[in-house]
């Protein structure tokens, strides 16, 4: 006889993990039982913590104290200051809230308000299973592949007429899975249509610090008065372990700051005091971080030019990367030779190309898009980022360094590289 669990009637949600961090555990995992795994599928900063901000952690590491739920206060003064220098906004001390991640600060947000979620398909692995969590409709927005993946006016305006009920919006720039970023002219339309509907926006710039192609622009330039723009240190301070983000209100959301703050209050209490202590070195944004910054920049460019170069010379199609560590590859064009060998979803490619290649890459599926499409989301950081920074240093003067770099600090890219051309090349044979 069956003996009943005096916890089945709990109503357990079940939530997956995250997809980014399932492949990481995974390819970890192979990784210990000796396999020769690339790692393209976690989106982690190759690039070391700023000597700056580890000394300051190190001389804050004595800190014990409890901090303000919002965030230390000369912490939040920098934060507001960096904001409004280097992207033209206009934010206060006041405006600002420290969270562990801008993770915790996104979902908090969703569960603050009471609106469905409008999200750009592709977009990041979470926003909708936090929207899942809060119990929010999530009414998807199509993007294309010839518009580089980047959500327009005319798709926004469709969804908000297609989703009346649903009035929060979370756009991404550069985007995680593509890179991409907002085109030319394309903030101030979508401002108007944002402001036409009502529409909360929350700005994911998490990924802004690192745009190397053009001039990062803000969707809260244009439409101040309803986006709240999120950041924090994990991608351009390589310090994704630190788990601290930042959230900027706008004056005119007055009660919704004080709401998160109190979820905030009954949730993380407070950020670790040592990081944010540590954290105003960063954002005070001393020369020798400007310098590790537009490094990193360089360095990255780069990266995102060989790979795209390689993987599109073989076949395979994706927009060109505006920021960040993505490229978003569609093998659409190879869609009949994989149907051959019973492919026909992102995630058996993913899971094949990995069992094959051992090349770990996240399918298109979990970012939004159809099963059916045949996309990824690659990561290209696996690299010695300490290793290229010192590298870069000794030869920013050469001209055409671009080959040599890739030759001496980017083995591993090289190898995956190499690894998927190949398999497509048999694939295709």
């Amino acid at each position: 006889m069956k003996v009943e669990s005096s916890f089945d009637q709990l109503g357990i949600l079940q939530i997956p993990p995250s997809a980014t961090l399932a492949i990481n555990e995974k390819s970890k995992q192979l990784i210990s039982e000796g396999r020769q795994i690339v790692q393209f599928g976690f989106g982690q900063s190759p690039f070391p913590v700023p000597h700056k901000m580890v000394k300051a952690l190190q001389q804050n590491a004595h800190r014990k104290e409890y901090l303000p739920v919002q965030g230390l206060p000369r912490l939040r003064e920098s934060i507001a200051r960096y904001y409004n220098q280097e992207y033209n906004l206009n934010f206060k001390a006041d405006d600002i809230m420290v969270g562990p991640g801008s993770k915790e600060l996104i979902f908090l947000i969703q569960k603050a308000v009471k609106t469905g979620l409008l999200l750009p398909s592709p977009s990041w692995v979470s926003y909708a299973p936090q929207a899942q969590i809060c119990d929010k409709p999530v009414g998807w927005i199509p993007t294309f592949e010839e518009d580089r993946w980047v959500l327009t006016a005319d798709s926004l305006e469709n969804a908000c007429k297609a989703n009346p009920q649903n009035k929060l919006l979370i756009v991404n720039y550069p985007s995680n899975p593509t890179g991409g970023s907002l085109g030319e002219g394309w903030a101030p339309q979508l401002a108007e249509i944002a402001r036409r509907y009502g529409l909360l926006v929350i700005s994911d710039e998490i990924y802004c610090p690192l745009q190397f192609d053009t001039i990062a622009d803000s969707l809260a330039r244009w439409y101040p008065e309803g986006t709240i723009v999120t950041g924090g240190l994990s991608k351009w301070c390589g310090a994704g372990g630190w788990r601290l983000g930042v959230a900027a209100f706008p004056k005119s959301l007055n009660e919704l700051l004080p709401a998160v703050k109190g979820l905030a209050s009954e949730t993380f209490t407070s950020v670790s005091a040592p990081i944010q202590f540590a954290a105003i070195e960063s954002y005070n944004f001393p020369d020798e971080i400007k310098q590790y910054l537009n490094d990193s920049r360089i360095i990255l460019k780069a990266v995102a030019s060989f790979v795209h170069q390689k993987l599109t010379s073989c076949g395979i199609t994706m927009p060109t990367a505006s920021g960040g560590f993505y490229l978003f590859p569609n093998f659409s064009s190879f869609k009949q030779n994989l149907s051959d060998m019973g492919i026909t979803s992102s995630i058996q490619l993913c899971n094949l190309i990995l069992d094959e290649t051992g090349v770990a890459l996240l399918p298109g599926s979990d970012f939004g898009r159809p099963s059916n499409e045949l996309t990824a989301r690659l990561a290209f950081v696996d690299f010695d980022g300490k290793y290229a920074l010192r590298w870069l240093s000794s030869h920013r003067d050469e001209t055409n360094w671009q080959e040599e770099f890739i030759k001496k600090c980017c083995p591993r890219i090289i190898v995956g590289v190499e690894k998927l051309t190949r398999w497509l090349s048999n694939c295709s044979s």
